[in-house]
């Protein structure tokens, strides 16, 4: 390859390459570092309640990474017991600058089939009716995913002060903590009114960055698109297969709000690793068929499966909220999720433009990242479909 094209075809593959080393270094099978949850804050003047519906995938993440440090029981009441402590610790509570002081009121451990919710109540006393109240919480941030990629939980949260309107639909991560003002001697009407408008505005922005940081620290998702990227030649094909793919999973995402179609893990993460092998043997052994009908079409199917892949816990943490909080929240969430996308599409476009523009003789740089970039992809894929069955 002439040395002209060296610096551009690197750019390329290591944009590529980095993408891969972190998904390989991973040891465990889900493809998002993100436990989902839901949160219900209760306000009084003299006490906070908090209802904490946790996934059993948190408690089993902490109690096992916890595990490799201690030795504790490992009963299935045992480790529920535990996790209620670890969530006491932290997540906190401040109202008007002081810390609070809390105590676990309750755990109740998943019960029966279907979504598996672990349910913990607590209790923190308040000296005053507090005039600002400030939430954050850093669950399992001390627990590495992979390298340079640490475990996160995400709550989504209802709050209700005594006597007004409640609030919901807001996002408590460990990135944005939630700050809410208690208005205590005004009008409970005018009140509400004033939260519910900001708080829309508060929801949209969190949303969007939540879809943004679901793609950038969701491998599955990024190793597909950028599979797909590799084999478009003009911009017109790039619009074309990025709208197929973003039509079909706002399709699944749209449905399981609805709650029409959800599909297991154990069906969804297989058919997400399928959908990157698919693609990275279709742009090394049928080049010709990566443009057209036949490219639109694998990328809408896949993406229904995509789509699935995106709604996972949080739309589970979402039940319960209203109808049009819910709609807000997912449009801001997909919003996020496409900006996500071109974040990551259109580097690795246009340097594969201008590779394209460039002389090399017999094979083009462009065919090199095509190649060798697809092999990668589709080596990572094997990984991650061999993880996901077991």
């Amino acid at each position: 390859m002439p040395t002209c094209l060296v610096p551009i075809f690197c750019c390329v593959r290591s944009s590529l390459l980095v993408l891969i080393f972190c998904f390989l270094s991973s040891g465990i099978a889900q493809a998002h570092p993100v436990a989902q949850g839901r949160l219900e804050i209760e306000i009084f003047p003299d006490k906070i309640h908090a209802q904490a519906r946790i996934s059993t995938e948190e408690v089993l993440v902490q109690n096992t990474l916890s595990s490799r440090e201690e030795n504790g029981e490992t009963t299935s009441e045992a480790m529920y017991q535990r996790h209620g402590l670890y969530l006491l610790e932290h997540i906190h509570f401040v109202a008007d600058g002081k810390p609070l002081t809390g105590r676990v009121t309750g755990v109740m451990a998943p019960q029966g089939s279907g979504v598996q919710r672990a349910i913990y109540d607590f209790e923190f006393a308040l000296p005053a009716p507090p005039a600002r109240l400030r939430m954050d919480e850093n669950v399992l941030n001390e627990f590495d995913y992979a390298p340079g990629n640490r475990w996160e939980a995400t709550y989504v949260t209802r709050v209700a002060q005594q006597g007004r309107q409640p609030v919901e639909g807001l996002l408590l991560t460990s990135r944005e903590p939630l700050v809410i003002d208690c208005v205590w001697s005004s009008s409970p009407a005018e009140s509400a009114l004033r939260t519910a408008r900001v708080d829309r505005w508060r929801l949209t922005k969190e949303y969007v960055y939540h879809g943004v940081m679901h793609i950038l620290t969701g491998y599955d998702h990024l190793l597909f698109i950028s599979a797909l990227v590799l084999a478009v030649v003009t911009l017109w094909d790039l619009v074309k297969v990025i709208t197929a793919f973003t039509l079909a999973h706002s399709i699944t995402l749209t449905l399981s709000v609805l709650n029409i179609v959800r599909l297991p893990g154990k069906i969804v993460e297989p058919m997400i690793a399928v959908s990157i092998i698919f693609v990275a043997l279709q742009n090394v052994f049928w080049p010709q068929r990566t443009r057209g009908a036949a490219r639109l079409g694998v990328a809408f199917f896949f993406g229904l499966f995509h789509g699935l892949g995106f709604a996972g816990g949080l739309l589970a943490a979402m039940e319960g909220m209203a109808g049009l909080t819910i709609g807000l929240a997912i449009v801001a969430f997909s919003v996020g999720i496409e900006i996500g996308h071109q974040i990551v599409v259109l580097p690795i476009f246009c340097a594969l433009k201008i590779a394209r523009t460039l002389r090399t003789g017999s094979i083009r740089p462009s065919e090199y990242a095509l190649r060798y970039g697809s092999v990668a992809i589709g080596a990572a894929g094997i990984f991650y479909l061999i993880a996901a069955l077991r």
